[in-house]
């Protein structure tokens, strides 16, 4: 009885969790409250997960209102993959938080921080589930007000301005998505996503819908910093406490990849948006200068967390690019790559904020000599680095090999050549932290004050490292959720909007 009510579960439980969490007055009873609601949610996704792929789609209509007239929460294998990502990552991050933003964060705002990170997920968590364009857009909404104020609670001033530049994007691409909602409705008079879906495909083109499209596509752009809509990104990434970078770097601009997606396949259809419109042509574009305009201004940052911002976007020009391919294998790796980049970065990111943890410095001059001063946290940090890069046996060699495949299916010869190029980038900008890390000698060799990071920064950050191993062996899980997702989505709109 009990289990019916899953697939709502995910957002209700943060969702109510966040303003208990403020009342706590202790931020040690607030970090276990809320690790609590994230490792309960966590584990609530993984059972949507195993049961979709198992029995097909989970519908769930709020309060007894049957869709389309009802808001819907819908849960298939694509989004139920998705939520498995951002719920486990955040358990993860809220372990590590608990020292990691003592010295980051002042400490009468840590509850704060445990309540924004809560709202956050609710917001991620409401995104992926909800089966209603208008609903899509609030949880949006209340994931992107979470995200500026854990950004800025930084002790560091710059995190202020970061914030700020992040509200300012972040509010014009919401107000372009919510146009095109609007546009939308106005012209099939519903926001459930399948009835749009039956409805859009009706017309052979429309200028309304087209004009809608257009107001989404760009403010989704924004939202998951596709290049050149992505100077936000890495100011916020770069100022905002390590554990908000590590959950955001794996989380939200994720989650708005799967948006693009799902307004894509589910509401337009791939055959309207790609061969009628011509999108693909322009995200594939977009997608390979992202890839090497990023990835070579990652080679030049001394400071290490601007390096994997940049990083980041880079690696959502992958995901894009194996969307734009316009194939169910396209679209798997692109999928498979969201959850593969979300074990990457984060364990990256933790590492760089164990290292600031103990040299108060993200720069890459603090990490001279670390290998002997630091040896987990730079094992961890090699390991993930290779996993960028793409080296066989890591997680992401496998999204890698796939997207090259799916591009060589196609006979898309040069297509395959650039990623492979491109991750001939990420050895330049990886080695060059691995190379101060192991090569050189420490600025100060009598510094004793340097030395590994607490056990509660390493555990988080080593099971992001093994799971980076596990899943570029055993690929079973990763790869059979992506495909099947890739397949679902790749089903005419007309048809998913037939299906209940």
């Amino acid at each position: 009885m009990f289990a019916q009510h899953f697939p709502v579960l995910p957002i209700v439980l943060p969702l109510i969790g966040a303003p208990v969490c403020m009342l706590l007055a202790r931020s040690q009873l607030a970090w276990l409250f809320a690790t609590l609601i994230s490792g309960f949610s966590f584990f609530i996704s993984i059972v949507l997960l195993l049961t979709t792929l198992d029995q097909g789609v989970l519908s769930y209509a709020l309060g007894g209102w049957e869709p389309p007239w009802g808001i819907e929460m819908r849960v298939d294998v694509a989004n139920a993959l998705v939520l498995s990502v951002v719920t486990g990552l955040s358990t993860l991050v809220l372990v590590y938080a608990k020292q990691s933003i003592d010295k980051e964060i002042d400490r009468n705002q840590h509850t704060l921080f445990y309540t924004a990170h809560l709202l956050c997920l609710a917001g991620l968590s409401g995104i992926l589930s909800t089966g209603d364009a208008f609903n899509l857009f609030v949880f949006l909404e209340i994931s992107s007000l979470a995200t500026y104020t854990l950004v800025s609670l930084a002790s560091d001033r710059r995190a202020l301005t970061a914030a700020f530049r992040y509200l300012v994007m972040g509010t014009i691409g919401a107000t372009f998505i919510l146009i095109g909602v609007g546009m939308m409705y106005m012209k099939t008079g519903t926001l459930n996503m399948l009835d749009l879906a039956a409805r859009i495909a009706e017309y052979d083109s429309n200028r309304t819908l087209n004009t809608g499209l257009a107001f989404i596509l760009i403010g989704v752009s924004i939202k998951l910093a596709l290049f050149p809509l992505h100077m936000w990104l890495p100011p916020a990434y770069t100022h905002a406490p390590s554990a908000v970078s590590a959950f955001l770097a794996g989380t939200a601009t994720k989650v708005a990849v799967y948006v693009m997606v799902r307004f894509i396949f589910t509401i337009y259809g791939a055959e309207y948006v790609f061969h009628e419109m011509g999108m693909d042509v322009i995200l594939l574009v977009l997608a390979i200068v992202a890839i090497f305009n990023c990835s070579f201004v990652a080679t030049v940052q001394s400071n290490v967390k601007t390096m994997l911002a940049y990083s980041s976007v880079a690696q959502i020009g992958y995901m894009i690019l194996g969307i734009s391919l316009v194939t169910s294998a396209g679209l798997m790796a692109g999928l498979l790559h969201i959850f593969n980049h979300a074990l990457m970065k984060g364990a990256l990111f933790m590492a760089v904020g164990a290292v600031l943890f103990r040299t108060g410095s993200a720069d890459i001059k603090a990490y001279y000599g670390l290998g002997k001063r630091m040896p987990l946290t730079m094992a961890a940090f090699t390991i993930a680095g290779l996993s960028i890069i793409g080296v066989p046996l890591t997680a992401g060699f496998v999204s890698k090999w796939y997207l090259v495949t799916a591009a060589l299916e196609q006979q898309h010869w040069l297509i395959a050549f650039l990623i492979l190029t491109g991750s001939l980038l990420a050895i330049v900008y990886i080695g060059r932290v691995l190379e101060v890390a192991y090569f050189k000698e420490p600025a100060d060799p009598t510094d004793t004050t340097i030395k590994e990071a607490p056990v509660l920064m390493l555990i988080p950050m080593w099971i992001l490292v093994l799971a980076n191993i596990y899943f570029g062996i055993d690929t079973s899980l990763s790869v059979s959720a992506a495909d099947a997702a890739s397949k679902w989505l790749f089903q005419p709109a007309a048809d998913l909007g037939a299906v209940r």
